[in-house]
């Protein structure tokens, strides 16, 4: 089957940090442009960045921009997701998924665009 399968959620004090990995199964990630989303409690789908497969380029939503990087890592088919300064608002179900061309990673990722999705990862933020 073909998905990402995602890791490294957890609770955090705000002002803290996370490091979230997914790994590609069943395809090879390097043709793949990769998308970060997030889903609230009660909310709709929210692209949170992505890196394009050409040239690593980034892009992110404004309410991360500063705080968040993405990152990828082609030997070990694993993108990542560094939170930094986590805020209560950034708490949610986050999950990545694929792009085959770097069209669709021009700016903050649209989910329905993406392919491939995980079961996610939860990160919650404490005030």
């Amino acid at each position: 089957q073909l998905q990402f399968v995602e890791s490294g959620g957890g609770l955090v004090q705000s002002g803290g940090s996370l490091r979230l990995s997914c790994v590609a199964s069943g395809f090879d990630l390097e043709y793949w442009a990769v998308g970060w989303f997030r889903q609230a409690p009660g909310k709709g789908h929210e692209g949170v960045g992505c890196i394009r497969q050409s040239d690593q380029r980034t892009h992110y939503a404004d309410s991360v921009k500063g705080r968040f990087t993405i990152s990828r890592d082609n030997a070990r088919n694993t993108a990542y997701l560094d939170m930094d300064g986590l805020e209560p608002g950034d708490t949610g179900l986050y999950y990545c998924a694929a792009a085959r061309i770097d069209y669709y990673c021009d700016g903050p990722p649209h989910h329905l665009e993406y392919q491939y999705e995980g079961q996610g990862t939860r990160v919650t933020v404490s005030s």
